[in-house]
């Protein structure tokens, strides 16, 4: 009697921040970092720790892990470049500057308030007064104390702690029962707790992979997207129509996208003892010229959006219609050129989707049921010879602020309920890839595995580039980018600058060429995300014409987008597909 086939699940949780660090000063202009980590970073090791039977894998993008290692070194120092956090210590707070209360204000209410404010009448309290004071005009805010402030620092931190360490400090609980009226010695507790958090976390991933219960991927170190690095033509796959920057390429972009992806397998050796073998490319953004770099280079697979996989059956078959969804998506493919190959895995958007967007509004027992009936209908409706492949795919980190308790029960049901499922089975991209070099005995089933002989590029989102290019205000954004690069060139070229000068430089190049900054310009997206990302993108190609000992160009000055919409998520999250 043959075995019934079964589902594989890959879970896949992509962890990503921009480097929010100014070069030259080395200090972060935004707290995003630190703040996602002892938050969301604490919460999902936690889950996969509290769930022996459970696996999944973990892509972590090498300019994240480098300002993670920043700030524990921080730490380990005593000196803190991190000035809201550098705050939340500070000896005096009735004698700090109009500058320091300033930023106090603009940040500590940054968060989601139905999840991560209301739920605290203390904060909550904090924020009526604000209300209250600031209709009067910015300078009655001058009434506020010390410790007004020092409340507020404390609850703005206790709301961005991660569920797990809610549950299991005392110091966290202590803070949290007493409310208000917190003490220099309780505002330098908690500053000591983030410090071991964020300290102990890529320690913590790092056993969890040794132990076999999860993989880590990597994905070129900065975060570009490589088929824009590579050729800007290759928009019009998924986009024929859409409008490019007036600069026909990125100058350079074949030796950039390597240096990206070599960077980004040193960074995986060095943090996890192993290389990658696996890469989520920045963005899902994929071609067929950019996989056949990542497999040149040692990957051994890649994952991308649904959309991708639907353009390129369509190229692949030249027809529009294709078969039901059902027969094509839930099975990895093979992607060669005469001397490589790749295995690419695809979103399952739907699902994805469901997880990132729709379930924080549900009870998470009935969450949990949902997302399991769908995999069952999945598997009630495959290939009876083929153990069908399940790719969900998404944001491991912004989605969980929309949830009650940061996804606590959710996440704990759901790792509960796929880890004891008779017909789903939990596993990574790696242990698949795997399982495609072992032929399969007489009586067990066989992975499904397609054939692209061409891919479609574009990314996760629609399956085109859509979010990054193709607007006045992106493609604005790529030609600043474009004549940085010149300069860069050029002065390399002339042998001006040092060994030392020429590395800060790149670096801070690296940093200008990823995907966040193109992200968040447009209309659509809120403008108070839209002008801090607009502002320190500019910022960083104007320490770049600084380390390049040129003069910034006045078109800096001037800001590329504005914002004034209102997306779902505040904008940090997208679906797969267009509703």
């Amino acid at each position: 009697m043959s075995v019934k086939p079964k589902l594989y699940l890959n879970l896949y949780w992509h962890m990503h921040q921009p480097d929010y660090r100014d070069v030259l000063t080395g200090e972060f202009v935004l707290p995003w970092t630190y703040l996602h980590a002892i938050k969301d970073y604490t919460d999902m090791a936690y889950h996969l720790e509290a769930n022996p039977a459970a696996c999944a894998t973990f892509n972590f993008v090498p300019v994240l892990l480098d300002q993670l290692e920043d700030y524990t070194r921080q730490f380990a120092e005593g000196k803190i470049r991190d000035p809201l956090l550098a705050l939340l210590a500070a000896d005096n707070l009735d004698q700090i500057t109009a500058v320091q209360r300033q930023l106090i204000f603009e940040s500590c209410f940054k968060s989601n308030h139905e999840k991560m404010l209301a739920p605290y009448a203390h904060y909550q309290q904090l924020l009526t007064v604000f209300k209250a004071l600031v209709t009067q005009g910015e300078e009655v805010l001058d009434y506020l104390s010390g410790q007004y402030l020092a409340d507020l620092l404390v609850w703005y931190h206790l709301s961005w702690t991660g569920e797990s360490v809610r549950r299991s400090s005392t110091l966290v609980k202590g803070l949290m029962e007493k409310g208000h009226g917190y003490s220099l010695q309780d505002r330098q507790a908690l500053f000591k707790l983030i410090g071991k958090l964020i300290t102990e976390l890529i320690p913590r991933y790092k056993k969890l992979q040794d132990s076999g219960r999860i993989e880590i991927s990597t994905t070129p170190h900065y975060h570009p997207i490589l088929p824009l690095l590579l050729d800007f033509d290759c928009v019009r796959d998924a986009m024929p129509d859409a409008p490019l920057p007036v600069h026909p390429q990125y100058p350079g972009g074949t030796s950039r996208a390597k240096a990206h992806i070599e960077s980004a397998q040193k960074s995986h050796l060095q943090r996890f003892d192993q290389a990658a073998s696996g890469m989520w490319p920045a963005e899902g953004g994929v071609s067929h010229a950019a996989l056949m770099l990542m497999a040149k280079h040692g990957i051994s697979w890649a994952a991308t959006g649904e959309g991708v996989l639907t353009n390129s059956l369509r190229k692949q078959s030249g027809e529009e219609s294709l078969p039901p969804r059902q027969e094509y998506l839930y099975k990895p493919y093979r992607i060669t050129d005469s001397t490589h190959e790749i295995i690419g895995f695809f979103r399952d958007d739907n699902l994805s989707d469901k997880i990132g967007f729709d379930y924080a509004k549900w009870l998470a027992t009935d969450a949990v049921k949902d997302f399991v009936a769908e995999l069952e209908r999945i598997h009630k409706n495959s290939n009876p010879e083929e153990h069908a492949v399940v790719s969900v795919i998404l944001d491991g980190e912004n989605a969980w602020e929309y949830y009650p308790y940061n996804g606590y029960y959710f996440l704990s049901e759901l790792y509960e309920a796929l880890a004891g499922h008779p017909h789903i089975e939990l596993t990574t991209f790696s242990e698949i890839t795997g399982r495609l070099k072992t032929k399969p005995s007489k009586k067990s089933k066989k992975i499904g595995l397609g054939t692209l002989t061409t891919i479609s590029a574009g990314s996760w989102v629609y399956g085109s580039f859509s979010t990054w290019i193709g607007s006045p205000d992106k493609n604005r954004g790529w030609d600043l980018l474009c004549e940085a690069k010149k300069s860069y060139d050029q002065i390399g070229q002339e042998g001006i600058l040092n060994k030392a000068e020429i590395a800060a430089a790149e670096r801070q190049l690296s940093i200008c060429e990823g995907s966040d900054w193109f992200w968040w310009f447009g209309d659509y997206n809120p403008s108070h995300s839209v002008e801090s990302f607009d502002r320190l993108y500019r910022r960083n190609l104007t320490n770049l014409y600084h380390l390049l000992k040129l003069p910034m160009p006045d078109e800096l000055n001037q800001p590329i987008s504005k914002g004034h919409g209102h997306p779902a998520a505040g904008g940090t999250m997208r679906r797969g597909s267009e509703e």
